[in-house]
């Protein structure tokens, strides 16, 4: 049985924290119609200026909250929450590209409801998933990267066995895991660190299951943990 586990260390920064894992297996990620998911893209694109309302960038709600969770735990400098990234795009007048299916729904559901989404291969992870603090010395090779760039220790990282799956908690995600069209099982995950926005989480998890199965096929199976449900089987 492969799980996925947030460990104390990190309920203890974040007692009131909810994580969001979507779980779809007999998948078929490979893409039939590119324009279907920009089209996707483009309309979630214009939701998330909601999202903007003020012009200078950290002073958004969805985005300052994660500005301050980023300062209680050892980040790399200019580490910023994914969702931060995907917003600034749109604030600029950039489109967000197409990539493949499973990384443009879980893109859209994070404009739409502004809370960061990321997504890994189930069939790359070596033992059990972990949203854990960072010893430090943990390998890690960015997305589209060749070099180790380790995280520090005390970082709030995703990791298995073999070593860590994204930085800084949702910033960066490693090149091993990364979801391609070849993807059949996918572990994807999602964060809300506000009480106010918990339930945006729920609408967010619902929402991003059922574009999943729509499009991709396959069964999915939905999970919400906190700190009195911190562990869940990814594969029984």
């Amino acid at each position: 049985m492969t799980r996925f586990v947030v460990e104390d260390d990190v309920w203890a920064i974040f007692p009131h924290a909810k994580i969001g894992v979507v779980v779809a297996q007999g998948i078929d990620n490979s893409i039939k119609n590119a324009s279907v998911y920009e089209q996707m893209l483009r309309e979630a694109e214009k939701e998330a200026r909601k999202f903007l309302e003020f012009e200078e960038l950290s002073r958004n709600p969805v985005i300052s909250v994660w500005r301050e969770a980023f300062r209680r735990f050892r980040t790399k400098k200019g580490a910023r929450c994914s969702v931060e990234a995907l917003l600034k795009r749109v604030k600029n007048g950039h489109h967000i590209p197409t990539i493949n299916p499973l990384v443009d729904i879980y893109n859209c559901i994070s404009l739409r409801y502004g809370l960061p989404c990321g997504g890994e291969d189930i069939d790359t992870f070596v033992g059990d998933i972990r949203l854990a603090l960072a010893d430090g010395n943990e390998p890690f090779i960015p997305l589209g990267g060749e070099e180790n760039d380790p995280p520090y220790e005390g970082e709030i990282v995703y990791k298995d066995d073999m070593g860590v799956i994204c930085r800084c908690w949702n910033w960066r995600e490693a090149q091993r895991t990364m979801l391609t069209e070849q993807t059949k099982r996918a572990f994807l995950c999602m964060e809300s660190i506000d009480d106010t926005r918990h339930e945006a989480l729920h609408q967010a998890l619902e929402e991003l299951a059922c574009l999943i199965q729509r499009h991709l096929g396959g069964t999915v199976k939905k999970h919400l943990l906190d700190a009195r449900h911190s562990e869940i089987p990814i594969i029984d």
